[in-house]
């Protein structure tokens, strides 16, 4: 069988199937939001290699950035395997390894004390609380779910993941904000940042807080991201520690090369490096 129709009975199956091999929560929603939008695309074709290969064609004609193309073929061809279509996987885009980040979307750390001077000026502790946390912990946003009074008082977060544990270490100043904080919202056990039903905060929630301010902050939204506060956490250890093993292992990276792409300067730093060489006359 090389072609078939995907029904919603399908991604359902495909969503129990994700979970049973653990995989992270904002892995199973991003892959289930672009397997849907690839079946709103087909709209009643059945998947076959030619239609699979279109939809690559399509993504390329949005305009999206390599790696986000390559995130959304990435779920399909986890779909097609699911479904024992094997053959109608495409190949991945081949991205030309950088040397340097994009300075468009570096947050540097005087940005990041804008955003947290603005979210004050406004009120917002709750938002000030959860970027300080994601920055200085370099916790993940999916992961920001395992702050808990509990953590707190232990000044760690266990999180485990795929039959492995990994911990985060919470700085003390850290605990006693976030305790002295919960206790003013009468939380006494559980998540830390919830929304005003009690819920645990979203991916999506903190991604909207954080654009929220960045008018204020003076801050190019295209700066103002989750990830971009563990990308800060990464960069400003690694120059006052100088050691990528101790920084991978608080990253949760499982290789060193992945957190050697954090740890990327952008061509503005490369540029000034070169200037110093002090190899010309």
């Amino acid at each position: 069988m090389n072609e078939k129709m995907l029904s919603q009975a399908d991604i359902a199956a495909y969503a129990a199937y994700l979970r049973g091999e653990e995989k992270a929560g904002s892995t199973i929603e991003n892959y289930l939001r672009d397997v849907q939008a690839f079946r709103l695309w087909l709209d009643g074709r059945a998947m076959t290699k030619t239609l699979v290969a279109e939809w690559k064609e399509h993504l390329l004609a949005k305009s999206l950035a390599p790696a986000t193309i390559n995130a959304k073929l990435s779920a399909i061809n986890s779909l097609l395997g699911f479904l024992g279509l094997s053959g109608c996987r495409v190949k991945a885009l081949k991205i030309q390894h950088r040397v340097f980040r994009d300075a468009s979307r570096e947050l540097t750390k005087d940005e990041y004390h804008r955003l947290l001077n603005a979210a004050q000026r406004q009120g917002r502790d709750r938002l000030v609380l959860l970027m300080e946390t994601i920055c200085a912990t370099g916790v993940r946003v999916s992961e920001v779910r395992h702050i808990t009074v509990e953590a707190l008082r232990n000044k760690r977060a266990d999180i485990t993941l795929k039959g492995k544990v990994r911990s985060i270490l919470l700085p003390q100043k850290l605990c006693r904000k976030l305790l002295k904080y919960a206790k003013r919202q009468k939380i006494r056990t559980g998540e830390i940042f919830r929304t005003r039903s009690g819920r645990p905060m979203s991916r999506g929630q903190i991604w909207h807080e954080m654009k929220s301010i960045c008018k204020a902050a003076g801050v190019a939204p295209s700066k103002v991201f989750p990830h971009n506060l563990r990308h800060l956490f990464a960069t400003v250890f690694y120059k006052t520690c100088r050691d990528i093993v101790k920084l991978a292992d608080l990253l949760g990276h499982s290789s060193i090369n992945t957190t050697r792409i954090y740890l990327m300067t952008t061509g503005v730093e490369h540029a000034r490096q070169i200037e110093e060489l002090g190899l010309l006359l």
